[in-house]
Formats: structure tokens, C-alpha cells, sequence
């Protein structure tokens, strides 16, 4: 008669435990998806900022922006056609 109820006892404590599993394993999967989104955002986040960089790049790198500088700070201007020599290899 003692065996049945230890079987009973051990099924009841392997069931409490597959339990608490289930539990554990579905707390685990909402953390790391909540940090998935996090990293998701900070994903998206980046690649504006990303965008925003490379636009302003090229608007810094235009170049009658630099043609302008050189101009007006480096006084550089362009060369007359009676000043140019062409050398002969």
C-alpha cells in the first residue's frame, strides 16, 4: 500500500516541478523579447542617426562648398589658360 502513495508523491513532485519550469522558461522568454524591442529601438535610433551623418557628410563635402573656401580662406582661385604648362612625359 506504501508504494502507490510514494509513486503518487514523486508524480505530484515531478508535475510541481515541470510547473515551475513552464513558469521560469516563459519569464525568461518576456525578459529577453522585452530586450530584443530595447536593442530593436536602439537599432532604428542608430540607423536615423546613421542617415543624418552621411547627409551631413556630404553637405560638408559638397563641392562648391569647397570650392567656395578655397576661394574665400585659402584665396585659391583658378588657374588662367596662359598659365597652365603641359609637361611631356
Amino acid at each position: 500500500m506504501k508504494w502507490p502513495i510514494a509513486c503518487l508523491v514523486l508524480l505530484f513532485a515531478a508535475v510541481l516541478t515541470s510547473a515551475v519550469g513552464v513558469v521560469y522558461s516563459k519569464h525568461e522568454s518576456r525578459k529577453l523579447f522585452i530586450q530584443l524591442q530595447a536593442l530593436q529601438a536602439m537599432r532604428d535610433d542608430l540607423s536615423i542617426e546613421w542617415g543624418r551623418l552621411q547627409l551631413e557628410q556630404s553637405t560638408w563635402a559638397a563641392h562648391g562648398r569647397i570650392e567656395t573656401i578655397a576661394a574665400d580662406r585659402l584665396h585659391m582661385h583658378l588657374p588662367t589658360v596662359s598659365s597652365i604648362v603641359a609637361v611631356e612625359p
